[in-house]
């Protein structure tokens, strides 16, 4: 199970970080010209979100040698709610009372998953 939470963390983690970095890499490419490619492979933002991606990819494939699939699976959608949260209180992006409300019934299916399995 920790392995499992650890891969999703760290895959919602690298995600914001690619996002905060690509935002600063578009921006810059947008004032200084030049190619946005160059700059996100230059942005640090973006190179550790491609590490912590990574490293949330080996945990995953070690996840599911270990996990059923249609356990592990549905701890994904753990990882939008993270995204979620991290997007509205980090970025400071808007979201709406249809995305909690979304996210809130995607945690409820999660419960639903987990609670039938342990049966």
């Amino acid at each position: 199970m920790a392995l499992l939470l650890f891969a999703v963390f760290s895959s919602a983690a690298g995600q914001i970080m690619l996002k905060h970095g690509m935002a600063a890499a578009a921006t810059t490419a947008g004032k200084a010209g030049g190619s946005l490619a160059v700059r996100a492979a230059t942005t640090p933002w973006v190179v550790l979100g491609l590490l912590v991606f990574a490293i949330s990819a080996v945990a995953w494939m070690t996840t599911l040698a270990r996990v059923p699939l249609s356990i592990a699976y549905p701890f994904n959608a753990l990882g939008y709610l993270l995204i979620v949260l991290a997007g509205s209180t980090l970025l400071h992006e808007r979201t709406s009372v249809w995305t909690w409300a979304g996210s809130l019934l995607v945690v409820a299916g999660l419960v639903t998953v987990f609670l039938g399995q342990r049966n």
